[in-house]
C-alpha cells in the first residue's frame, strides 16, 4: 500500500491538523510501504536553521515512522519551498524535485506540487521563478531571522489577498498545460495537491485516456489517496 497526502498546511495554530496527522502516523502510515507528501506540508517554513519545538516534534514524529519501515518522500510546495535536507535528515525522508516521475501499481505516474501548473495566474509565476532561482534560494537562507520572519508574513498576507480576488480559473490548473507536461514526461496518471479541489479529472494525452488526480487539503477535513491492488482510492476523513 502506497498513501499520498497534500496541503496540510501544518503550524501550531491549527493543533486538530496535527493532531490528526500524527495519529495518521500512528496509524494507517504504518501499514504503508511509502508516504508521498506533495507539497505545503507545513503552513510555512523559513529554513532548516529556524526550526521550531512544533516543527521539530513533527520531524521526530516522521522518523518514528520512516525508522519503522515506511519510506517517506517529501516535495517542495509554494509555502514550504525552503525545506532542506536538514529537515529530511531529522525526518528520515527523501525530497524530490517537482515534477518526480514514479511507479505507482506498475504504472508510470507524475507526482507535483501543482502550482506550477497554474499558468494562468501569470503574477504568481513570476514570483515563482524569481523565488526558486538558485540565488535567490542562497540569499533568502542566508538572511537574518528576523528578516525572514518578516518576509514570509508579507508574502503569506499578499498571497491571501490576491487569492481571494483572483477568478477561480486563474488560481486553477491550465488544461493545456497539464496535457503538455503529461505529454512530456510520457505518462496517463498525474497526480498534484496545491488547488485545494480534490476530485479525478479524466482527459486525453495524445489521443490516450488519461487521469488527473487531485489531493485534497487538510482543514475541515483530511485527505488521504491510497493506492493498492485495488486501485487508486481517495477519500476524506474527520480531523478529530
Amino acid at each position: 500500500m502506497i498513501l499520498l497526502i497534500s496541503d496540510l498546511h501544518l503550524e501550531e495554530e491549527r493543533p486538530d491538523i496535527s493532531r490528526a496527522f500524527l495519529h495518521f502516523l500512528d496509524t494507517r502510515a504504518r501499514q504503508a510501504e511509502a508516504l508521498y507528501i506533495l507539497g505545503d506540508f507545513f503552513e510555512v517554513w523559513i529554513g532548516d536553521d529556524a526550526m521550531t519545538p512544533f516543527q521539530r516534534s513533527i520531524a521526530e514524529a516522521l522518523r518514528r515512522l520512516s525508522d519503522s519501515g515506511t519510506r517517506i518522500y517529501l516535495m517542495h510546495g509554494n509555502r514550504d519551498f525552503l525545506l532542506g535536507k536538514g529537515f529530511c535528515r531529522e525526518a528520515g525522508c527523501t525530497l524530490l524535485g517537482d515534477p518526480h516521475v514514479v511507479n505507482l501499481n506498475g504504472e508510470k505516474a507524475l507526482l507535483m506540487h501543482g502550482d506550477s501548473l497554474c499558468t494562468l495566474d501569470v503574477g504568481y509565476q513570476k514570483m515563482r521563478r524569481l523565488l526558486r532561482n538558485p540565488l535567490s534560494l542562497f540569499i533568502l537562507r542566508n538572511l537574518p531571522l528576523n528578516t525572514r520572519h518578516k518576509l514570509a508574513r508579507k508574502l503569506r498576507s499578499e498571497s491571501r489577498s490576491q487569492t481571494r480576488m483572483k477568478a477561480s480559473d486563474i488560481v486553477d490548473v491550465t488544461p493545456e498545460e497539464v496535457q503538455r507536461v503529461m505529454a512530456q514526461y510520457g505518462v496517463k496518471t498525474l497526480i498534484h495537491g496545491h488547488t485545494h479541489r480534490p476530485a479525478v479529472h479524466e482527459l486525453q494525452v495524445d489521443g490516450q485516456p488519461a487521469r488527473r488526480i487531485v489531493l485534497g487539503d487538510w482543514d475541515k477535513q483530511g485527505w488521504a489517496l491510497q493506492i493498492d491492488e485495488n486501485g487508486f482510492d481517495q477519500r476524506p476523513f474527520a480531523l478529530d
